[in-house]
């Protein structure tokens, strides 16, 4: 695999949501990037999650191999720890591409996501419930 998606779920109300982020130049998206030399994806997951939201989780599983088109990065998704006492909303300076603070929040799982989104994390979310459903989550 080439990229790492840690994929964090927590019920509320009733509800599933997802962390998701607002990158001040990209868009709404799910936190993702490279698996690095001699680095599993679970490790690397694990590692992004920490990078770019501060926070420290497991990778408890794979969830899916996804890829968006043929020729293009094949992406583990990784369910992480089921977690309670994140925040609703916080930011988060992360030095990726020299810097940025990223907004971090929870998107309903139900909700379809809308123009802010970057085009291949929404359909990365897409995928992501599928898999979920699939998976009786």
């Amino acid at each position: 695999m080439d990229k790492a998606c840690p994929v964090v779920l927590r019920n509320r109300d009733g509800r599933t949501e997802i962390l998701v982020f607002r990158h001040p130049l990209a868009g709404v998206q799910l936190a993702k990037g490279t698996v690095e030399p001699g680095e599993t994806g679970l490790s690397a997951a694990e590692r992004e999650l920490w990078e770019e939201a501060g926070v420290r989780l497991k990778a408890d599983r794979l969830l899916l191999e996804w890829q968006r088109r043929l020729g293009e990065p094949v992406w583990g998704i990784y369910l992480m720890e089921t977690v309670s006492d994140l925040p609703n909303q916080w930011e988060h300076f992360c030095e990726d591409d020299g810097g940025h603070v990223f907004q971090f929040f929870w998107h309903s799982l139900s909700q379809e996501p809308g123009v802010q989104w970057h085009a291949v994390f929404a359909d990365a979310l897409r995928a992501v419930r599928k898999a979920l459903v699939r998976a009786g989550k």
